[in-house]
């Protein structure tokens, strides 16, 4: 069953002109960071309860055309249960996966292409926990 919408995953061209908007003008706090070799390459900003703004570095040469919301994510109480419901009704879901962020997900496409991330949080989650996500 959907708990809720876990985050929406935006693609932004400067991390640091995103956290002045978000943070400092908004007022939102930051739940954790990406790190990659050492340096941010994204943020986790709380929204409220279980709700997240999720923000990733755009590469300078991926296309800016479109939205700049990658994708969708809702949080679950099962990936079992919800994948298998998704397949019984004719829909291709991912094998779950554990996640840098410690969480599971598996990953879906809505009828219009629409991504859509599954996540069910864990006890170590960087969403409960608050640690950075150290990404591969």
């Amino acid at each position: 069953m959907v708990k809720g919408i876990a985050h929406i995953c935006i693609r932004v061209a400067d991390l640091e002109a995103t956290r002045r908007f978000y943070i400092d003008a908004l007022g939102l706090t930051q739940a954790f960071a990406f790190v990659r070799n050492g340096e941010t390459c994204g943020y986790y900003l709380k929204a409220g309860n279980h709700n997240f703004l999720e923000f990733f570095k755009r590469n300078p040469d991926e296309a800016v055309s479109g939205s700049p919301i990658h994708h969708f994510c809702l949080e679950v109480d099962s990936i079992d249960a919800t994948s298998a419901r998704l397949k019984k009704a004719g829909f291709a879901v991912t094998d779950k996966m554990l996640g840098a962020d410690h969480s599971w997900q598996a990953w879906v496409n809505d009828p219009d292409g629409v991504k859509i991330e599954l996540h069910e949080y864990t006890p170590d989650s960087c969403q409960k926990t608050g640690g950075d996500c150290i990404l591969p």
